[in-house]
């Protein structure tokens, strides 16, 4: 019997086609493969071994710990798959200036007080000539530092270490490919040479491979990368340029031998005209510059990462060209983008991976039923187009507050304009040192804190509340919120004896 409300079965949409492969299409199959245990629900992914995959994604943030404990990953299982290595924040090199680093780490600085974030003492602190660094007062920066990561249990107020992962991105996509399959989804190996539409409406009714096969569809998920096969070149989304506030337009990829310590965190080193990345993995270390064209070309910029590599090439350099922005509607019609093909922001605070996780994330919230509601769509991409600015403003951030004058390029850079969101938000930390998070943001007040101080921008005073401590009482309590920080990391193991006990690849010991 039909319950009240619920249309005829044969209305359902239950024929899902995800046209791409890589880390976007399939983290979007392995999720709708747990999720749609249904047998009535048919998940096919189409992709061609022929068309290659960006792949710059190896870095990536605490939320994909959500992503794979819903589809019941073993976390060192899959560590060993992909040769992961963890993860505790990133080290900003010669950003502000030539010769100073700053740290943005996961989880929070020291411990809340008086119904305020603990910044608020710090900042008091310092005004009044304090020099603690914010450093010492933060977990995951001091491991970092010390080169070690562990689960932490000790009984100190100081909330757990927030980490993620570093992995190969090719390897994570074999790894779900994997576990897609098993759950029942259907790949299919082919170019898509045809895109048919409906006449009355058109949505997407179809998609011909080279060969004449066609795969029909109801839900369309575009994972094709840069060129948008469904979404721009078939319904016209438009993509949005957002090259007036993030310059880069290019970079160029390498890996090379594994030569240091496993450090367990990304570095970005700010270059002449861009910035480069080196991110370890147990078996290689990813390195990469992104930079900008108007500054540099790109054989310079190929020389020149490889002349800064750690140690040995190990494959050949990639180049890769993009235009920062984000596509003007994520969903249209039938179709709903993913990864490259719902916009780009470069990966300088290893965002990429987390935009498609939350791409899905939104498709479960509004998953159609038996109809393509435009008030559910529109909603879709009022979200989407929320994440992806708040995400802008704090690249924006990073290159605006710079004090360097040594090349064109960051000459460049501190000309930039501000977006309202960002000048408001700066503003309003210059005064007061508040910072003001959204509903759902994905960058919360430590992240802010952690690049406005990196980045030299100082407040002008604090929060009111933090003068409800006495000076000797706070001076007590900062000493032993540090001094916590210290005990914790004193009794961790390294990070490559963590591993070593817990995830090492088979790679990695083959070539240790």
């Amino acid at each position: 019997m039909r319950k009240r409300g619920m249309k005829d079965e044969e209305s359902l949409i239950t024929k899902i086609v995800i046209v791409g492969g890589g880390t976007a299409g399939w983290m979007a199959a392995a999720a709708l493969g747990k999720i749609l245990r249904n047998a009535e629900y048919s998940i096919t992914l189409v992709e061609s071994d022929e068309i290659g995959i960006v792949g710059v994604g190896e870095a990536t943030i605490p939320p994909i710990m959500t992503f794979n404990n819903t589809l019941k990953i073993d976390e060192a299982d899959f560590m060993r798959a992909t040769n992961a290595t963890f993860k505790l924040g990133i080290e900003f090199v010669d950003w502000l200036r030539l010769g100073h680093n700053y740290f943005h780490p996961f989880g929070t600085y020291g411990v809340e007080m008086e119904a305020i974030h603990f910044h608020h003492f710090w900042i008091r602190h310092r005004l009044a000539g304090g020099q603690r660094t914010m450093e010492e007062f933060n977990s995951a920066t001091m491991a970092a530092r010390a080169g070690k990561f562990g689960r932490t249990a000790d009984p100190s107020p100081l909330p757990a270490m927030t980490y993620a992962y570093q992995f190969d991105a090719s390897l994570y996509a074999k790894y779900l490919r994997n576990f897609a399959e098993k759950l029942g989804v259907k790949r299919v190996e082919g170019r898509i040479v045809d895109v048919v539409q409906r006449g009355e409406d058109g949505f997407i009714e179809k998609v011909v491979l080279e060969g004449g096969r066609d795969i029909e569809g109801e839900l369309f998920i575009d994972c094709s990368g840069f060129r948008g096969l469904l979404i721009e070149q078939t319904l016209k989304s438009g993509y949005e340029d957002w090259s007036r506030w993030l310059p880069c337009n290019r970079a160029v990829a390498a890996p090379c031998e594994r030569t240091e310590r496993i450090t367990p965190y990304t570095r970005s080193t700010a270059r002449e005209a861009g910035w480069q990345w080196r991110i370890p993995l147990q078996h290689r270390t990813g390195n990469g510059y992104v930079y900008c064209s108007d500054f540099m070309d790109d054989d310079e910029a190929e020389r020149l990462l490889v002349s800064r590599l750690d140690g040995p090439l190990s494959g050949k350099p990639r180049r890769l060209k993009f235009v920062t922005g984000m596509r003007k509607e994520a969903w249209k019609k039938n179709c709903l983008s993913l990864g490259l093909a719902s916009g780009f922001l470069e990966p300088l605070e290893s965002t990429s991976i987390h935009l498609i996780q939350s791409g899905i994330g939104r498709l479960f919230l509004l998953f159609p039923r038996s109809g393509f509601d435009p008030a559910m769509i529109e909603k879709y991409n009022a979200m989407s187009r929320t994440e992806y600015e708040h995400i802008r403003d704090f690249l924006v951030l990073h290159y605006k507050a710079t004090e360097r004058e040594d090349t064109p390029f960051w000459r460049h850079c501190r000309q930039l304009p501000l977006t309202d969101s960002l000048q408001e938000r700066w503003d309003l930390y210059r005064r007061e040192g508040h910072l003001v998070i959204y509903p759902n943001e994905l960058f919360k007040e430590s992240s802010w804190f952690a690049v406005f101080t990196g980045q030299g921008v100082a407040p002008q005073s604090y929060h009111p509340f933090a003068d409800n401590v006495p000076e000797a009482e706070l001076e007590r309590r900062l000493s032993l919120i540090s001094g916590d920080v210290m005990k914790r990391v004193y009794n961790l193991p390294t990070h490559e004896q963590y591993i070593a006990q817990y995830c090492a690849s088979a790679m990695a010991m083959a070539t240790a």
